[in-house]
C-alpha cells in the first residue's frame, strides 16, 4: 500500500469534496485518514436505494446515534444521490457535522442540481500514482505502459486491467447516463482524442476522423473534464512579443489509457510514442506536485507560430520545462528554452528533464536534469517550492 501524497483535513476539522476520476484510490485513502467515521457508500445497492429514495434517511441515522454529534462523515460516491448534498448542507449549518465528499463525476453533480454546498466545501483532487509516493518501486519504462492507476501498476497482467477500465467506463460513466446520444460514435472519439494526446487540440480534425461534427467533439471533451477523463492546458500568452499559439492542449488523466485507446503496443526508449508518454507522466507530476502542494500557480505551454515551443511554464514563467526522452541532449533540444529566453528575459529556471545520466548546466543557464534528479528536487521543495 503506497503513502499518498495528497493531505486531507484532520477528523471533523471541516467538510471537503474529494474529487478523482474512478480507481486512483480514493476510497482507500479516505479510510486511511477517517477510520472511525460514519460511512455512507453509495456502491452498494442497498446504501444507494436507500439514500436515492429518502435523502433525508442519512440525517435521521446520524441523529439517533445521540447527543453528541458525529465528527466526521463519509459520502462515498456522492454523485450517485446528489440530494444528499442539500441534507449535508442543513446538518453543516444546524448540528456542526463535517463531511467528506468522494466524487468522480462533477457532470452527475451538477445534473442532479446540488448546490455543492454553497462554496462551504473545500476541494481536493486525488491523482494517480505519483513516483514520490510509489518510492523505490517508481519504474519509468512500466509506469509509461502501464500508467499512473494503483491496481495495473502493481499487477502482473496490467494490459487485461486497463481493458477492463476503459469498457467498464464507457458502460458505468457514459452509457448508463445516457451522457451521449451514439456510444459508438464516442468510441471513435475516444481512439482519436487519444491519438491527439499531449497535442494542441483542432476540434475539425478531431471530428472529421470519429465522423461526428465540431460541436459534437467539444461535448465530448467536456465529458472527459466533467468526468476528471482529461484536462486542458492552455498556451501562455501573457506579453508575448512575438505572434504566438492560442490553442490549448488536452492531456488524458493516464497514460496507460491512452495506450490502451490509441492501440500503441508495449513503448520503447527512442521511440516517438515514448517521447510522448514521457510528456504525459511528466505532466501528471508536475499537476500532481502543485495540485498537492495547493498551489496557486498553473501550467500552460508555449509555442511560436513557427513551431517552436516550451512544453511547460510554471505560473507567471516562474520556470520552462522541457520533456526530452532522450540519453543525449543536444542544441536542438535546447532551441525552445532558447527562444523563450529572448522573448521573455525574466523566466526563472529553465529545465530540460531527460534520460542522461548525469545532471548538466550549460553556459547560458539551462538545467539538463536527469529523470531521478529532478524528481528529488521537484517533490522534495527544492525545485519549485
Amino acid at each position: 500500500m503506497f503513502k499518498r501524497r495528497l493531505t486531507l483535513p484532520p477528523v471533523g476539522a471541516r467538510t471537503f469534496f474529494l474529487w478523482g476520476p474512478r480507481q486512483v484510490g480514493k476510497t482507500t485513502l479516505l479510510r486511511q485518514c477517517y477510520p472511525d467515521a460514519f460511512w455512507v457508500d453509495l456502491l452498494k445497492a442497498d446504501e444507494f436505494r436507500r439514500y436515492a429514495t429518502r435523502p433525508e434517511s442519512l440525517r435521521l441515522a446520524l441523529q439517533a446515534l445521540g447527543p453528541d454529534p458525529v465528527r466526521q462523515v463519509v459520502v462515498d460516491e456522492v454523485m450517485k444521490v446528489p440530494a444528499l448534498l442539500d441534507e449535508a448542507h442543513w446538518m453543516m449549518e444546524n448540528l456542526g457535522v463535517h463531511f467528506a465528499l468522494c466524487a468522480s463525476s462533477a457532470r452527475k453533480v451538477r445534473r442532479g442540481a446540488a448546490s455543492l454546498l454553497g462554496g462551504r466545501a473545500i476541494r481536493y483532487e486525488l491523482r494517480g500514482l505519483t513516483s514520490a509516493e510509489l518510492g523505490r518501486d517508481f519504474d519509468l519504462h512500466r509506469i509509461l505502459n502501464c500508467g499512473f492507476l494503483p491496481r495495473p501498476y502493481q499487477d502482473s497482467e496490467p494490459e487485461a486491467l486497463v481493458e477492463s477500465y476503459v469498457a467498464d467506463y464507457l458502460k458505468e460513466e457514459i452509457a448508463a447516463e445516457g451522457l451521449v446520444r451514439s456510444l459508438p460514435a464516442f468510441g471513435d472519439f475516444l481512439s482519436a482524442a487519444a491519438l491527439a494526446d499531449t497535442e494542441m487540440v483542432r476540434f475539425s480534425n478531431v471530428a472529421q476522423d470519429c465522423g461526428v461534427s465540431s460541436q459534437t467533439v467539444k461535448g465530448y471533451y467536456r465529458i472527459l473534464e466533467d468526468t476528471l477523463l482529461g484536462r486542458w492546458l492552455p498556451a501562455y500568452r501573457r506579453r508575448p512579443k512575438r505572434r504566438v499559439a492560442a490553442t490549448p492542449k488536452f492531456y488524458f488523466f493516464d497514460v496507460g489509457v491512452v495506450n490502451r485507446l490509441a492501440r500503441r503496443g508495449e513503448l520503447h526508449p527512442g521511440s516517438e510514442l515514448f517521447g510522448k508518454a514521457f510528456e504525459s507522466w511528466l505532466f501528471h507530476e508536475l499537476g500532481a506536485h502543485l495540485g498537492y502542494a495547493r498551489s496557486t500557480e498553473g501550467l500552460s505551454y508555449w509555442r511560436l507560430a513557427g513551431g517552436v515551443e516550451v512544453d511547460f511554464i510554471v505560473g507567471d514563467m516562474r520556470a520552462a520545462i522541457e520533456a526530452k526522452a532522450a540519453a543525449r541532449i543536444g542544441n536542438r533540444h535546447l532551441k525552445g528554452l532558447r527562444a523563450l529566453a529572448k522573448d521573455h528575459p525574466g523566466v526563472g529556471r529553465r529545465i530540460v528533464v531527460c534520460l542522461e545520466t548525469q545532471p548538466l548546466r550549460t553556459d547560458d543557464g539551462i538545467d539538463i536534469l536527469p529523470v531521478d534528479h529532478f524528481l528529488d528536487r521537484l517533490w522534495s521543495g527544492a525545485l519549485l517550492g
